[in-house]
């Protein structure tokens, strides 16, 4: 079975400023075929009238030449469809000498079939009645000639536009892969400052506790077990689930409130219906992690974290709220304090690019909200 090819070639009406606006399709190409050619009975026929005297009137001549400007139009345009579709697109494929010798002698019959059948039709005139005058013979194939190889010209500058395009498109497909590539490694690095001193400090809190009160070490060891569990289950994907990063959080919450203590107090309200909906993984915790380390141990009484999800003019809006000392105390003062937030914000202009956002605000009365608005997937 035939396999014929769907390209769309490039059109002579593409270098008119205007006409390149629109998409190549065929239907498109036949449309500026009828306008090229009657173009092209246009400027002949105005040559005719300036630099020729005699003959029959400008209007008839122009009549004339529309006639056999549109036949050579849709001899050329029609029959090189036929011939590509018939040898299963193989001329498209020729190149150099081969290919030129096929454009111009296509060329060459198709003008002199189309001139034929117009004086077969305005005249009555016997078909094969051109191919008696040499001189028109000649004419009429060096017209042709230089209309192949202005198609070929056309078809060459269109085939490297392509080329070009691809190779951009190569070079951002290329450039998309190392920023996701680089993103990931940025995860691991990040997952790999978390988890070692998280690591140190809860072993030594389920040590401390166990002589005094084992019931709170057992159950500071098994929401440090549910925590690895669910983080080892993160690093391995590209992509976890807010109802997922939402039970990540709830297990290293509950960690740090048996170290801490009643200073610290949290809420997680992540609605059912958007439980499953699609995020990156370990967007949230660095978030969180900050908002206890730089706003709620350096205050005496502590505070509250709350963590809450919602939509918002078609973005997935998460916020991080903390009452602990806010943007005015110690946390801007604190190593680090700043770090999550830039590398958070780099994570997201990687993944989304200008769809998502993040921004810092003061919360009332006291503490931080970090709000993050995401695209919705689609």
């Amino acid at each position: 079975m035939k396999n014929h090819a769907t390209v769309v070639s490039a059109h002579p009406l593409e270098l008119i400023p205007g006409f390149d606006r629109w998409p190549a399709s065929r239907s498109r190409n036949i449309v500026y075929t009828a306008v090229f050619s009657s173009l092209i009975a246009v400027v002949l026929t105005a040559g005719r009238t300036l630099f020729s005297e005699g003959g029959p009137p400008a209007g008839r001549y122009l009549l004339h030449m529309l006639l056999v400007a549109n036949l050579c139009g849709l001899f050329i345009h029609g029959g090189m469809l036929l011939f590509n579709y018939c040898f299963n697109d193989w001329p498209r494929r020729l190149r150099g000498l081969p290919r030129v010798a096929l454009h111009v002698g296509f060329s060459v019959a198709s003008v002199m079939a189309a001139i034929a059948l117009a004086n077969l039709l305005l005249s009555g005139a016997p078909a094969l009645h051109v191919l008696a005058r040499p001189a028109a013979i000649i004419e009429y194939t060096l017209i042709a000639a230089v209309i192949a190889g202005f198609m070929l010209l056309v078809r060459r500058g269109a085939e490297r536009r392509v080329q070009a395009a691809m190779d951009q498109a190569r070079q951002q497909e290329a450039a998309a892969a190392t920023a996701r590539l680089l993103a990931e490694a940025r995860l691991r690095a990040l997952q790999a400052q978390i988890e070692p001193h998280f690591l140190y400090n809860t072993l030594a809190n389920v040590v401390s506790l166990i002589g005094t009160q084992p019931g709170q070490a057992r159950y500071m060891l098994e929401r440090f077990i549910d925590y690895l569990r669910a983080s080892l289950d993160t690093s391995r994907s590209e992509a976890t689930t807010l109802g997922d990063e939402a039970r990540l959080l709830a297990a290293y919450l509950d960690v740090l409130a048996v170290r801490m203590g009643p200073r610290l107090r949290y809420r997680i309200n992540v609605p059912a219906e958007l439980k499953g909906v699609t995020i990156a993984p370990m967007l949230l915790q660095p978030v969180v992690e900050n908002a206890i380390a730089h706003g709620l141990e350096s205050k005496v009484d502590g505070g509250e974290v709350t963590i809450a999800a919602g939509i918002a003019d078609g973005l997935l809006c998460i916020t991080i709220t903390d009452t602990g000392v806010g943007l005015s105390g110690t946390q801007s003062h604190k190593p680090g304090g700043g770090v999550g937030l830039g590398n958070l914000r780099e994570r997201l202009r990687t993944l989304y690019g200008a769809a998502a956002r993040v921004e810092l605000l003061e919360n009332q009365p006291c503490g931080v909200v970090v709000r993050i608005a995401l695209p919705l997937p689609s």
